[in-house]
């Protein structure tokens, strides 16, 4: 279990990230089309996961903005904005901000990527959604960085995570 905060107040998390130099854990997330996406179809790919409750947040959305200018101008790497929202709702968000270089996955249905990377919340107002995380995994599947922001409301180290890459 992690403690993080909302506003000043401690919330929990379901456990602690995976550590730097694991295999990342695979997953089934759903895509905007509805189609599932594994870690498999991201294989030989540098990967961040730019992990967040909702895409319907002033700081969630401003995460999803940054890494598409950010990130994804750079080789090999594609950026994975993964959250609960459901995949309406992330599509509608990026055709109406003209973002189309992050790939949204949703884990509305089962809320297992939350849960087995040790980042879901357990309690507050948010509990069941995802804490705020970015997640560097490299094209061997190894995760290379990590960091769980410790108040929700303020935006990862973006700097941090590219240099990662």
């Amino acid at each position: 279990m992690t403690t993080i905060t909302l506003g000043g107040n401690p919330i929990n998390t379901n456990g602690i990230l995976p550590q730097i130099g694991s295999k990342a854990i695979d997953f089934k997330l759903i895509k905007t089309d509805l189609s599932t996406a594994t870690l498999a179809d991201f294989s030989g790919n540098k990967l961040v996961l730019n992990i967040f409750p909702s895409i319907d947040t002033g700081t969630c959305a401003t995460s999803v903005r940054k890494f598409n200018e950010k990130a994804s101008a750079m080789h090999n790497t594609k950026v994975l904005c993964v959250s609960r929202d459901l995949p309406f709702a992330q599509k509608r968000f990026c055709a109406a901000e003209g973002l189309d270089n992050v790939i949204n996955l949703s884990d509305f249905n089962t809320g297992l990527f939350g849960k087995n990377y040790g980042l879901e919340i357990n309690d507050g107002v948010l509990a069941g959604l995802h804490s705020r995380v970015i997640i560097v995994i490299d094209e061997n599947g190894v995760i290379t960085h990590t960091e769980q922001v410790g108040e929700i409301a303020d935006e990862p180290n973006y700097d941090a995570a590219l240099a990662a890459l």
